[in-house]
């Protein structure tokens, strides 16, 4: 074992940290349990499972805790087997949290303390690395089951026990990483996805066939000239879509000890229509926003593009400003030809986020979408998934008046269904809900209570049996 390291940070004060306590308190027991307690009856043709993944340190943090892009990450499951449930979750074991198991306690520090730790302390192989952080999203993708991260290659897992098997670069189009929102065609198989770094070219998008070989290696997306974030994208028959906001990465500013990022609203929206043929990349501009999260898009007859996702004033916690941060659900009908574009709110409903469709319909025109949202209450958290019929222009709700996550869709044989993990902050108990998809707002047709609490997490992703 290497050496302590004098420069070690502090622990981050867990007990005042609005993200490492309550329902975000970080979870360390790992646990296989079958025959889960329902109330309700579970859909006895329902086979498959669910995966949710999150930031969950596995030791206390030192030096700062910066959510949701600090923290371990933890993949939980719970299986659906014909009347029945099982729950089963494992730490993605990284390098950095093999060797922090091996020490006892935390090694790494959150991203924005600039601090990493020397030889002396882990050995050469490690010393001056960053923490890896796949602990965004978890996707499945030919045969791979990927724990996917912000900017950086993903964690490949065992699909029966959850195992780490190592980073993945998904034959070649992640060599130079991927977002944790990649993007797969229904209809061919393929996976899309881009990667943002800190150095020119800024901007790639690749892809992956159905086999899980490259299509396309990492391609530079022409027109930036500067490094952006970039959360997710959207994708068309046509089109890889990017909503490039104006929040920059700023080196100079970091390294005289300010802010990593910048929020810039005077330098507006720019909107990438990237061909998927490979023709040049065609810019839209429009007001300044920020979006974490699209539902889906889709190529009209017309030539325009249809864009649903959820629009906010600005990136709260990476921007200052006096206003109110608010948010909606919106419809961006663009014209990559005319740089034309005009954005609607589907919904006058504020604060929603986390929306999903049946991914079945990625590409294509859909008709509902579901997110988090809160009821007609005070609650600080998200306690209610909302339901938006574009078709018939309505929405309705079910709030179990718990600490709710993203809602997932997962079709059965005999049925359609939603599902999400919610964390009830009075007794710390979670569980999974499971809507049908017809009359979600009937609430749940069967509740399953895990067997032990779910950390508030981000995304998840449905594997049919």
């Amino acid at each position: 074992m290497a050496h302590p390291d004098p420069n070690r940070p502090e622990p981050v004060d867990l007990a005042h940290h609005a993200h490492l306590t309550g329902v975000y308190a970080p979870q360390r027991t790992e646990v296989d349990v079958a025959d889960l307690d329902i109330i309700g009856e579970l859909p006895a043709d329902l086979y498959g499972s669910y995966l949710r993944n999150g930031p969950n340190p596995r030791f206390d943090p030192i030096g700062s805790f910066l959510y949701p892009l600090d923290g371990d990450a933890m993949v939980h499951r719970i299986t659906f087997d014909g009347g029945r449930a099982s729950y089963s979750n494992r730490f993605v074991r990284t390098p950095m949290v093999r060797f922090e198991e091996q020490a006892g306690q935390a090694v790494w520090s959150g991203l924005t303390d600039g601090y990493t730790p020397p030889a002396s302390a882990v050995g050469d192989e490690l010393a001056g690395t960053v923490r890896h952080l796949p602990d965004i999203n978890i996707v499945e993708h030919a045969g791979r089951l990927m724990a996917m991260a912000e900017a950086d290659k993903p964690y490949r897992l065992d699909r029966t026990s959850l195992a780490t098997l190592g980073q993945e670069d998904c034959d070649g189009a992640m060599r130079v990483g991927s977002t944790a929102h990649p993007k797969i065609d229904p209809r061919t198989g393929e996976m899309v996805l881009f990667n943002y770094t800190l150095e020119a070219p800024y901007l790639t998008w690749s892809s992956v066939g159905a086999d899980g070989q490259q299509l396309r290696p990492p391609t530079a997306v022409d027109g930036l000239d500067a490094p952006m974030m970039i959360h997710d994208m959207a994708l068309t028959d046509a089109y890889v879509v990017l909503f490039v906001n104006p929040l920059v990465f700023d080196l100079e500013r970091a390294m005289m000890g300010g802010a990593l990022l910048s929020w810039r609203p005077d330098d507006g929206t720019r909107i990438a229509f990237i061909p998927r043929d490979g023709g040049p990349v065609r810019w839209i501009h429009t007001d300044p926003f920020w979006v974490w999260h699209f539902a889906n898009a889709f190529d009209n007859p017309d030539g325009t593009v249809m864009v649903d996702y959820i629009e906010w004033s600005y990136p709260s916690g990476f921007a200052s400003a006096t206003t109110p941060n608010v948010s909606y659900l919106t419809r961006a009908v663009c014209n990559p030809a005319t740089g034309a574009v005009s954005r609607t709110r589907v919904s006058e409903r504020t604060n929603l986020e986390f929306p999903r469709i049946d991914d079945r319909r990625v590409t294509t025109h859909h008709d509902v979408i579901a997110a988090v949202g809160k009821a007609d209450t005070d609650s600080n958290d998200l306690d209610s998934l909302w339901f938006h019929d574009l078709t018939r222009g309505s929405e309705s709700c079910y709030s179990p008046g718990v600490a709710i996550g993203e809602p997932i869709f997962m079709p059965g044989v005999g049925g359609n269904y939603w599902g999400a993990i919610g964390t009830d902050p009075q007794d710390m108990c979670s569980r999974f809900y499971l809507l049908a998809a017809d009359d979600p707002a009937a609430g749940p047709v069967a509740t399953i209570t895990l067997p032990i609490r779910v950390p508030a997490g981000l995304h998840g992703t449905w594997l049919p049996q």
